[in-house]
């Protein structure tokens, strides 16, 4: 599905290969390298290396919609045809907005917008660089249901900077610091020493019957 192998002097040295279906969250601290990546892979920024993408569609973080235009409009600018428009507008639950003008919602609406207008694209690959930053819990939990559906057909990329939220849907998390790789496997990666060394937390984590539960505590303490 994805195999990627890129250096970006300064910024990132990384190798990853995504399997049809896995939902992988990039996972790291501020400029750890997970837009790098993102944006490397798809060739958006100078590299070198290999990319061997299957055909992708890219939801970058910025979120902003300027363009008057009503949501049914901008959900199918990426080419889609009229019956993959309405798919993606079901699928983010957007059907009392979709004769409204995109620019008059909300930023959480916007973000919404542009999510399923990546959706409606219906390639096999998604790409998102931080999909749920800035919506309401509802909408987050929404989203990630609707990334982990999307996977089962494909694979997700996404970047998460909400860890409860990566350990409970991703099938996989990869672990960035300082342009590199540390850690990748199941949500079980997140171990103490890694959260301390990576994030300087200490968080709660528990496998339950509702599925993987993850909470941050407080903050590692530090030598003056």
């Amino acid at each position: 599905m994805m195999s990627i192998d890129l250096s970006v002097p300064d910024r990132l040295q990384a190798t990853l290969t995504v399997a049809q279906g896995e939902f992988v969250g990039l996972v790291g601290p501020n400029g750890a390298g997970k837009t790098t990546l993102l944006r490397a892979s798809l060739g958006l920024l100078p590299a070198t290396g290999r990319r061997d993408l299957a055909k992708a569609a890219f939801l970058p973080q910025m979120r902003e919609i300027a363009w008057p235009m009503p949501v049914e409009r901008i959900v199918g600018l990426g080419g889609a045809g009229p019956a993959a428009v309405d798919r993606a507008i079901a699928r983010m639950e957007l059907q009392p907005l979709r004769h409204r003008r995109a620019d008059a919602l909300s930023g959480g609406e916007q973000a919404r917008v542009l999510i399923a207008r990546a959706l409606a694209q219906e390639v096999p690959l998604l790409l998102a660089d931080e999909p749920i930053a800035g919506l309401d819990p509802a909408a987050q939990i929404a989203a990630m249901e609707v990334f982990t559906a999307k996977a089962q057909a494909g694979a997700v990329v996404a970047s998460i900077h909400d860890l409860g939220l990566a350990a409970r849907f991703c099938t996989r998390l990869v672990v960035l610091c300082g342009g590199r790789i540390v850690a990748d496997g199941p949500p079980s990666v997140l171990t103490p020493d890694l959260l301390a060394g990576v994030f300087g937390i200490r968080a709660w984590f528990r496998d339950t019957e509702e599925g993987p539960v993850f909470q941050p505590l407080s903050r590692v303490a530090t030598l003056p």
